[in-house]
């Protein structure tokens, strides 16, 4: 029996035939047979010539995410056995460090569209976040514990990208013994205590790492102020780096509790830590009001755009909290400023910040483009996992 699948409109196999591992519900002319939320589908082009093998995805705008360009490959365990063993071999010495952390498996850029795995010292953490990736769970699973023999391995796929798959969100261990509270990690001789239950992502934000690195070196003797600090990693990194006092604004006020614990556990002193709980744009006026000025500031702030249609109302957004900080630092200052939407283009992002130092009044440069950790590459031919984007900007004068 012929195995179901998808054929595609005139011109919708040209994104295919460059690699690119998503099939978009505009695309598809006719569904043959009846695929299962899942189900691994032979894409055809118009004239019936086998392109691919794709997961089918009946609830998602991408219809179908394309496991293989090679039409004869079985998708089976031995497939993602191999495509599991390729991307942790990627990632070299990270993999193995018995106490770091790192990505192992980072979705399509590692030919695994909808799968992320990260590692937390002895602690792996999955996420299924598409049709596909869910129906090959246990085979994954399976498969992990053979090559990681983790301690522990627990499930957070419990994000809304679940819901635009039909999927309902889960969490729970998966295999061994339930994380603790904290684990913890060693970040360049930093010791992070990482919460895999509860915390955002998997636990951290691994993709900041070597920027929190690049930090570290550039905060000696400054006053820092590190805006929406999460659980402090930037804060943590200035402290480490010799900063005369670090001030965070932050929202959660677990988070806040969280970063105090890991200042104490790594021997900070408390009183060069100063927190303020609250809205960030509101807490930055007030700053401003009370005349604080500051040598160095991070702006780390969650997801402001969601969709297309939001990417104005985010640019204001980012904007506003651009334009707030380069009027709380001195001159010689440090905006260590980033986006992590992946719908706002470098160049868009770069924009926003150069018409906040003017509307500053501030003359600033750019000294270095940052990004994501090298554990989250960039498959070539799908340029949308290339998401985080920063820059470090000096203020040469203001007023």
């Amino acid at each position: 029996m012929r195995a179901p699948s998808l054929r595609l409109h005139h011109r919708a196999e040209r994104s295919l035939t460059r690699r690119h591992p998503w099939i978009f519900s505009g695309g598809v002319a006719e569904v043959r047979g009846e695929p299962a939320v899942g189900e691994t589908v032979e894409v055809l082009a118009p004239d019936g010539e086998s392109l691919a093998l794709a997961a089918y995805s009946p609830h998602s705008q991408i219809r179908a995410r394309v496991w293989s360009f090679d039409p004869e490959v079985a998708i089976d365990e031995a497939f993602f056995r191999h495509r599991l063993e390729r991307a942790i071999a990627a990632r070299g010495e990270s993999a193995r460090a018995p106490d770091g952390g790192c990505r192992l498996v980072y979705a399509e850029s590692d030919g695994l569209p909808g799968l992320i795995v990260d590692r937390y010292g002895e602690f792996a953490v999955c996420q299924f976040l598409s049709a596909g990736a869910e129906r090959w769970r246990d085979a994954v699973t399976s498969v992990l514990v053979e090559l990681l023999g983790p301690r522990g391995l627990w499930e957070r796929s419990d994000v809304g990208a679940r819901r635009q798959e039909g999927l309902d969100l889960r969490a729970g261990c998966l295999a061994g013994e339930e994380p603790p509270e904290r684990i913890e990690i060693d970040e360049d001789g930093l010791r992070l205590l990482v919460d895999v239950r509860q915390g955002h992502k998997t636990g951290t934000y691994l993709d900041q790492r070597p920027n929190r690195l690049r930090f570290r070196s550039d905060a000696s003797g400054r006053e820092v102020l590190d805006v929406f600090a999460f659980t402090g990693g930037f804060s943590l990194a200035a402290l480490a780096g010799g900063a005369a006092s670090v001030m965070q604004v932050e929202d959660s006020a677990a988070a806040l509790q969280q970063c105090l614990e890991q200042a104490a556990a790594n021997g900070f002193d408390a009183d060069r830590l100063e927190q303020a709980q609250g809205n960030a744009f509101s807490l930055l006026r007030r700053l401003l009001s009370e005349g604080r000025r500051f040598d160095a500031i991070v702006l780390d702030p969650p997801k402001f755009v969601t969709s297309r249609g939001r990417i104005e109302q985010a640019a204001r957004g980012y904007k506003d909290i651009n334009r707030l900080s380069f009027l709380l630092l001195r001159p010689g200052g440090l905006l260590y400023t980033f986006s992590c939407s992946g719908l706002l283009e470098p160049a868009l992002f770069q924009k926003i910040v150069a018409d906040a130092a003017l509307d500053a009044r501030v003359e600033a440069q750019i000294v270095e483009r940052l990004g994501q950790a090298p554990d989250h590459p960039t498959l070539l031919s799908f340029p949308e996992a290339t998401y985080l984007k920063g820059f470090v900007c000096r203020v040469l004068s203001s007023g």
